[in-house]
């Protein structure tokens, strides 16, 4: 069992930055892939990134490559997102998910791949 709790998000003008956290419980973190999905009001929710249980293999959203950066410490049992650059089309629901099951280019972009997710933390950002 995991439980995931994400922290971080608030209101920021186009532009700026912002950095989430999640912090995971449970021994087992370390052999779980951790991933940052993203909803906004009225629309699905949508893949950002991901990262592999070693931390050595991410694949990210078109929409942020090059502005985002997901980092995992499996010491600590967290995962963070940095996000420059930010525009207002990033506002949403920013939700923490984890998996045990194997990434692959195929499929790590299915909500149905995450075993656990968190309670979400708001991100907006303004014009």
């Amino acid at each position: 069992q995991v439980q995931l709790v994400e922290s971080g998000g608030g209101l920021v003008q186009a532009g700026g930055s912002l950095r989430l956290s999640c912090a995971a419980s449970g021994r087992t973190f370390s052999r779980y892939g951790m991933a940052w999905f993203r909803q906004a009001p009225g629309k699905e929710r949508q893949f950002v990134v991901v990262i592999n249980w070693t931390g050595g293999v991410t694949y990210y959203g078109d929409s942020v490559k090059g502005r985002f950066t997901i980092s995992r410490d499996n010491a600590k049992n967290t995962v963070s997102l940095q996000m420059n650059s930010l525009k207002p089309e990033d506002t949403g629901i920013y939700y923490c998910a984890a998996t045990n099951g194997r990434l692959a280019s195929s499929n790590y972009y299915y909500t149905a791949l995450y075993n656990y997710w968190g309670q979400g933390t708001q991100v907006t950002v303004s014009s």
